[in-house]
């Protein structure tokens, strides 16, 4: 049974499992003991191997271990609630190379939890106890563990310095005061503390405004990012089913333009044909004529050639010109005369100009960033209107051009 002033190691009473303080301890065959929960649990995992291992040594087991409790240590976790002794610190309740340690210690010393600004020393839980409970030691002023408490300390006289110089804006001691500052400005120490603390709550009242100032300029400015996109988002999808809507029209127009101009090409074509045919039949006529009157030249018989010079017929006259004037082979080229340019202002001057310069105005107003529309429309690929005649109508450039040719001149 333990004795009162006995530490006792932590791991000797504690389950390796839960790393708690054993709770209804049993003992394996091999030794080692572990709260009957812990354990218990730990076999049932392992049911389903068939084979049992102790968690510390790995020692196998076949079948499953009988756990008996360990009357011993059980007894030993009962004395130990009823006394209220504690078992030994564990190891990460000693002071390290980075912690600050206690004083007091001896031995092997644990980790501060406070430090006495008044002892200038610093206290674990056990050693601070008597500042919670003397009324004389309640009155020292207790901070956070610190390895700096002899900063604290008057490095002429080794005294504690509890007042500040306000002339040479230091801390000092009661023997510094009646020495060299003896005519100098001072308060004590807790005082210069409180109106330095007001300042700095005045100066920390003021960052935190500007903070927050700055915090609304921040969601104004993400405000302006997302009308910004938002805009932008706008004006990519009305521009695209402009464009859309324009390279449909243009598509039309096209096919409108192969459709007449095959149909004007049968027209001519059969109309050159028909003529020819017609030329070829009058060839064919005078061919025979001249045939024949080559056949009456080479008659020798005066008599035979008087004769038969009336029965030959007249040469009638022909139904088409002397001569037939030929155009220029260049029936479709003022299909193409148009500038490419001027025909594409004209569509979209004639359809959508305004709608674009309405997606535009509405772009300005939503985007605070952009001045002037006029910036726009000196962009290259953007028309401006002032720039146009006021009497061009772009919307029958085509036509105008299709009507040289579907109207063909007289021959």
């Amino acid at each position: 049974m333990a004795q009162k002033g006995v530490q006792l190691d932590r791991e000797t009473i504690s389950c390796s499992i839960c790393l708690d303080l054993l709770k209804h301890p049993v003992t394996t065959t091999c030794g080692h003991s572990y709260c009957r929960n812990c354990i218990k649990a730990h076999f049932d995992e392992e049911d389903r191997k068939g084979i049992h291992s102790c968690p510390q040594c790995r020692k196998t087991f076949t079948p499953r271990p009988v756990l008996e409790k360990n009357i011993m240590l059980a007894d030993l976790v009962e004395q130990l609630k009823k006394t209220g002794l504690q078992a030994a610190p564990a190891d990460h309740c000693y002071a390290g190379p980075e912690d600050v340690a206690c004083d007091v210690c001896t031995g092997r010393k644990l980790k501060a939890i406070k430090s006495c600004l008044f002892c200038l020393a610093s206290y674990c839980e056990k050693h601070l106890q008597p500042h919670y409970d003397a009324a004389p030691l309640k009155k020292h002023k207790l901070v956070a563990p610190s390895k700096k408490l002899q900063e604290n300390t008057c490095s002429r006289h080794d005294e504690v310095m509890k007042i500040f110089c306000r002339t040479d804006q230091q801390s000092i001691c009661y023997l510094c005061l009646m020495d060299e500052h003896k005519d100098h400005e001072t308060v004590p120490a807790a005082a210069e503390r409180t109106e330095k603390q007001k300042e700095l709550e005045v100066r920390r009242l003021n960052i935190q405004q500007r903070i927050q100032e700055r915090e609304k300029d921040v969601k104004l400015l993400q405000q302006e990012v997302e009308a910004i996109n938002d805009s932008a988002d706008k004006a990519v999808e009305d521009s695209e089913k402009m464009f859309t809507e324009l390279i449909r029209l243009i598509q039309k127009r096209s096919s409108d333009v192969k459709q007449q101009v095959r149909s004007q090409q049968e027209t001519e074509v059969s109309r050159v044909k028909e003529l020819r045919e017609k030329l070829e039949q009058e060839i064919a006529e005078l061919k025979r004529k001249d045939g024949e009157l080559e056949q009456l030249s080479h008659t020798e018989d005066h008599n035979q050639f008087l004769h038969n010079y009336p029965s030959l017929s007249a040469l009638s006259e022909s139904t088409h010109s002397s001569s037939i004037n030929i155009r220029p082979l260049r029936y479709f080229e003022n299909v193409t005369a148009a500038d490419p340019q001027t025909v594409l202002v004209g569509i979209l001057v004639g359809t959508n100009c305004h709608a674009s310069e309405k997606a535009i105005k509405r772009t300005k107003n939503n985007v605070s960033s952009i001045d002037n529309l006029e910036t726009f429309w000196r962009k290259p690929g953007f028309v401006r209107r002032d720039s146009i005649h006021p009497t061009f109508d772009g919307s029958v450039v085509i036509s105008r051009n299709l009507d040289k040719f579907i109207k063909p001149p007289k021959m």
